[in-house]
């Protein structure tokens, strides 16, 4: 079992780029049952995504993701594409990805590791499961990895 974070341990401030609302809401959940102190911003499609992290429009003041959580099939703007603006722009570069989606095809892992994702997870269908896979990912990025700026 992973350790907590330290008490005095900064709360990473994290993206999730999703457009299912069931998703959403679960992963929400997940967090915080995981009573992890990180702050968790929602975004329904890949053009608010590019918004907030470029902070353009509404989002002026949205803070710096620490991490972007990335579904690949989203409206307006695809994940693939938003993952490449991500990894094209000296800004934005350094703020770890993880694809989280439905899609196990090889040709999407494949795509997305070109696109320089840090991980990529298929999203599992049983609720218990999903769950426990977005703690994982949650409690490896607060006590495993360093993350810039931390």
């Amino acid at each position: 079992m992973i350790s907590p974070p330290p008490s005095d341990a900064k709360p990473i401030e994290v993206l999730l780029v999703e457009d299912d609302p069931g998703d959403t809401l679960m992963i929400k959940e997940a967090f915080e049952d995981n009573k992890v102190r990180n702050r968790l911003t929602c975004v329904a499609d890949g053009v608010q995504a590019l918004e907030y992290l470029r902070r353009e429009g509404e989002h002026t003041d949205a803070p710096r993701p620490d991490l972007v959580l990335l579904d690949l099939n989203l409206p307006r703007k695809d994940g693939r594409e938003v993952l490449a603006e991500i990894k094209g722009d000296d800004e934005l570069s350094t703020i770890p990805v993880v694809v989280l989606t439905t899609s196990a095809a090889e040709e999407d892992v494949l795509r997305s590791y070109e696109l320089h994702a840090n991980a990529y997870v298929t999203k599992p269908v049983d609720f218990e499961r999903f769950i426990d896979v977005v703690r994982q990912i949650d409690e490896f990025f607060v006590t495993v990895v360093k993350l810039p700026g931390q």
